[in-house]
């Protein structure tokens, strides 16, 4: 095989171990971070108002509510435009239920004045719309609205809520998901989370209360509803509808964030216990918290809006646990650090972070470390372990924890999903000691020539050997805590002078590294070059802190001529940036000038250029021009003004051509002075011709 394939075959898997490390880390990371200063700085830069004010109501209410459950300070002054657009909504007769609706809900958060009348008109218009809704979105957004003006002003009721709660559960489906319209026969999850909402709000604004076996029925729909909830390998659930028609189709984040949305209204406004496992609700928060930040404002707004809705439902409070960094340095002594917090990163309850075990990646092995709490520092807020058990030396390992609350009432309110698994990286400085280079004898295996090398300093070494020399290097690596050391990468790459690259594979026995080039085995696949060979090595690792890609110095090789028959160094790949960099300079060469005639000669013939001019002058003289026949009226005099201004023009210009102008530039202005001179030309003319006729007629 030519050696440049050994080359490739050798970085490529380099690269694509490093890759498969990689892809195992993000398949068991599965730990979550709860929202942080990122997401706030995202909020402010998507809802910017445009030109001071966003694209529409709904708009505008989705910028305030996550302004609002962020608690962002400085952020966009948006409650002018948003009490501007609220007063003309709530005043018109022709805003539609959606525009109302989210005027009612821009208008819970920043408390806009609005009128008894305003009010008592908006009042009127929903119930006519609840009493004569088709549809889920007719439903929704006419009872959401009702509730909203019910949270403003107090009294607000549905006379026949029975009724209308079993017009919405007409809608519902069999499996748990609900349809838009009757004439719809599409179901959707999507649907089933607007369906939750529209029911809350009939229960809420029910007088008096609601038959409570709807209520009982509706639960189990909830349940057959989670039956379809879908999961990710990171524990993450969540819901998407897979819809023949792709028209209305929402997305995993906005038909999640509708059924959440829908499932802690419903529990608030119930006095009955949801059949949903608590897990699933902490699933539901990992999938919100494992999109990070969204760079659409509508995800963003979902993520946010169902986060807020987690942290306050009724069925479970998910805690977060995480780690400010999953990176911990030996040689830095860093500390473990554990966040306990709720999604929206609001303090928790009294728990106590237990350390159950800590588990090396890949291994089955029993734990490295006995069950141990954590200790709380008030100042930070964190559960800290000051050092790190002695087993516990630089690789790649699994902390597995587990909160504990304090109070029993607490375990009824917060779920903490059991153990918690985390991959945490170890790294440190790893002793580099005993490297040597030496050129061997082929047939005893003598040393010739040996070197020292400073892996961790400069290094120039000079060598050279023959095709029946040995090349060897060796070093050894312990890792801080005196144990052998296997980096995922330990390569020695030998550089010929035309830029033939050779790559080997540093072997080990134990902490021992060791190669041997026979350079007799290797004459082919050195193609027979003679010459100078750069040495460099490279020693990396994801937890070694101190890897290097070291040039250790070079050696003169003296290999034997090549047969006929050998195989020729492959052409080396050009770089693709090369045809932009500076080009050979490009030298004319001018034939030389000829002869000028004298200046003499020259001048003379100037002087005969100008004999014609001298002509037409004494042949105006001998004529007799004068300007008796000159107009004397106003408006012929000026034509004929105009007539010898343009003739002189043209002239100049003719003069101007010989000195400065090109032939194109003097066309161009001829064109335009010749279209002048031919029309005031003409007027003079026809001036000229008519008093001559006066003239003889008189």
């Amino acid at each position: 095989m030519p050696t440049n394939l050994n080359f490739e075959m050798a970085r490529s898997l380099v690269g694509f171990t490093v890759l498969l490390l990689f892809l195992s880390i993000c398949e068991s990371a599965s730990f979550f971070q709860p929202i942080s200063d990122s997401h706030r700085s995202a909020a402010v830069e998507l809802f910017s108002p445009d030109h001071g004010s966003l694209k529409s109501l709904e708009e505008t209410y989705e910028a305030l509510r996550t302004f609002d459950v962020l608690g962002i300070e400085k952020k966009p002054d948006v409650t002018a435009t948003a009490c501007r657009l609220v007063s003309e909504t709530v005043g018109s007769s022709s805003s539609t239920l959606k525009d109302v609706f989210y005027a009612l809900k821009a208008n819970s958060i920043v408390k806009c004045k609005i009128n008894d009348k305003a009010y008592q008109g908006i009042i009127t218009r929903l119930n006519a719309a609840v009493d004569g809704a088709s549809s889920l979105p007719d439903f929704y957004y006419s009872v959401g609205g009702l509730v909203l003006v019910k949270g403003s002003k107090g009294d607000v009721h549905l006379a026949d809520a029975d009724g209308i709660f079993r017009s919405v559960k007409a809608f519902r489906q069999s499996d748990g998901r609900w349809r838009s319209s009757s004439s719809n026969p599409e179901s959707s999850a999507f649907a089933a989370g607007i369906a939750l909402e529209t029911l809350a709000g009939v229960v809420s604004l029910a007088s008096p209360e609601l038959d409570q076996s709807l209520i009982s029925t509706l639960n189990n729909d909830i349940s057959k509803l989670f039956d379809s909830i879908e999961k990710y390998d990171d524990g993450a659930l969540y819901f998407d509808d897979k819809l023949v028609d792709g028209h209305d189709h929402q997305g995993p984040l906005a038909t999640t964030s509708s059924v959440v949305r829908g499932l802690t209204a419903f529990a608030a406004v119930t006095d009955e216990r949801l059949n949903i496992p608590s897990n699933k609700i902490l699933g539901l928060a990992n999938f919100f918290l494992g999109i990070g930040v969204p760079g659409d404002a509508k995800d963003l707004f979902n993520q946010i809006d169902s986060l807020a809705c987690l942290e306050s439902n009724r069925v479970s409070i998910p805690l977060i646990l995480s780690l400010p960094s999953t990176v911990l340095s030996v040689t830095k002594e860093d500390l473990l650090q554990v966040n306990v917090n709720t999604v929206l990163g609001s303090n928790a309850p009294p728990l106590t972070v237990k350390l159950v075990g800590v588990f090396t990646s890949g291994s089955k092995a029993a734990s490295l470390v006995e069950s141990q709490e954590l200790v709380f520092d008030d100042g930070t807020g964190m559960y800290n372990m000051k050092n790190l058990p002695k087993s516990i030396d630089v690789g790649s390992y699994t902390f597995v924890f587990e909160i504990v609350l304090h109070e029993l009432e607490h375990e009824k309110i917060y779920i903490t999903g059991g153990q918690k698994k985390v991959p945490i990286f170890v790294s440190g400085l790893i002793k580099i000691e005993n490297a040597e280079i030496a050129v061997l004898d082929s047939d005893l295996g003598s040393i010739e020539t040996q070197k020292k090398l400073d892996l961790a300093g400069q290094n120039a070494v000079s060598l050279s050997a023959n095709h029946l020399q040995k090349l060897r290097v060796s070093f050894k690596l312990t890792t801080p805590h005196g144990l052998a050391f296997k980096p995922h990468q330990a390569l020695l790459k030998l550089r010929h002078e035309s830029k033939v690259e050779h790559i080997f594979v540093v072997g080990n026995s134990g902490k021992q590294f060791e190669i041997v080039l026979n350079f007799l085995g290797l004459v082919e696949k050195f193609f027979y070059l003679s010459g100078r060979y750069d040495i460099e090595l490279a020693v990396g690792d994801a937890v070694m802190e101190n890897s290097l890609l070291l040039a250790i110095g070079h050696i003169e090789l003296d290999l034997p001529e090549p047969p006929e028959k050998a195989t020729r160094p492959p052409p080396q790949p050009v770089d693709p940036y090369s045809r932009y960099g500076p080009k050979a300079e490009i030298t004319h060469i001018f034939r030389a000038p000829e002869k000028r005639p004298p200046k003499e000669l020259s001048l003379a013939f100037l002087g005969l250029t100008f004999l014609p001019l001298l002509g037409f002058l004494i042949g105006l003289l001998r004529l007799g021009v004068n300007l008796k026949n000159f107009p004397s009226n106003a408006v012929p005099a000026t034509f004929a003004t105009l007539f010898h201004v343009s003739i002189g023009a043209v002239l100049s210009l003719y003069v101007l051509f010989w000195l400065k102008l090109d032939l194109f530039q003097t066309l161009k202005l001829l064109g335009f002075l010749g279209v002048i001179l031919v029309l005031v030309g003409r007027r003079v003319l026809s001036h000229l011709a008519s008093t001559s006729a006066k003239l003889k007629s008189a």
